[in-house]
């Protein structure tokens, strides 16, 4: 019962940190890849440095997409967009203005 009761605040402390760091962790992850994964020709992008630009070229052996910018292609990462500005920059007009 004694070495129970030490345990105990520690199995909560692992289950707690689980549930408030871990869990959310992977669930963004699995957005962000579905997100890369999901990405089309045309599609309006911002990379997480900030380079806006549309989807010009997908290439799924390495992973990689050519954004056309004003200045020219650019070859990314598909890691390297930002699902989070891109979400913002591809909303209608009507849902910002709410």
């Amino acid at each position: 019962m004694e070495s129970l009761s030490g345990i105990l605040p520690i199995v909560a402390m692992i289950a707690v940190v689980y549930f408030l760091m871990i869990a959310p962790q992977m669930k963004r992850a699995k957005k962000e890849k579905a997100f890369a994964s999901e990405l089309k020709r045309g599609d309006k992008v911002i990379t997480k440095s900030g380079m806006h630009g549309k989807v010009a070229e997908l290439n799924d052996k390495d992973n990689s997409c050519v954004i056309e910018t004003m200045s020219g292609k650019l070859k990314f990462d598909r890691s390297a967009i930002s699902m989070e500005m891109s979400a913002a920059l591809n909303k209608p007009a009507a849902e910002l203005k709410k």
